[in-house]
């Protein structure tokens, strides 16, 4: 498992082929790349800054890594995190997960993608025409994430 909080950019290819190196057993790989869009809330986004707590950033999406290996069978996960000022179109976060086979990884990489949105200690804020602002959770990311308590709660 791999984790990396970072200003530069990432190649998805380059990444992918790493992940799956030398793991013949692989039968499936799913990726999710976020960007950073040009237009939030109705009002334009010039640029998006990415902060972090370092040590602290890393531990919740350890554990998060770690919860989805509780769920799923899964070989590997990668997730990159960028952090600093960002431009519209520029990549923002790549989870990559490779499997066996193909539900586990999309279960995997869909949970490590709604548990970051909403438990990973980062802060983002825009710039737009009017000005600076601090983005909030949004509440389809939260409910995003609580379906996979739903979830365990019906498996039990």
């Amino acid at each position: 498992m791999s984790i990396r909080i970072q200003t530069e950019d990432f190649d998805l290819s380059t990444e992918i082929a790493a992940l799956r190196a030398q793991q013949p057993q692989v039968g499936a790989v799913v990726s999710f790349i976020g960007t950073v869009r040009d237009l939030n809330d109705g009002a334009a986004v010039t640029q998006m800054e990415l902060e972090h707590y370092p040590g602290m950033t890393e531990k919740a999406l350890q554990q998060i890594v770690e919860q989805a290996q509780a769920r799923w069978a899964f070989m590997d996960a990668l997730v990159i995190h960028r952090i600093g000022p960002l431009q519209p179109t520029d990549q923002i976060v790549l989870v990559a997960v490779s499997a066996a086979h193909r539900g586990e990884a999309f279960a995997a990489c869909e949970f490590i993608m709604d548990y970051l949105k909403t438990d990973a200690p980062f802060w983002k804020k825009e710039l737009t025409p009017d000005g600076a602002r601090w983005v909030d959770a949004r509440s389809t990311d939260t409910d995003a994430r609580s379906k996979w308590d739903l979830k365990q709660e019906k498996s039990e």
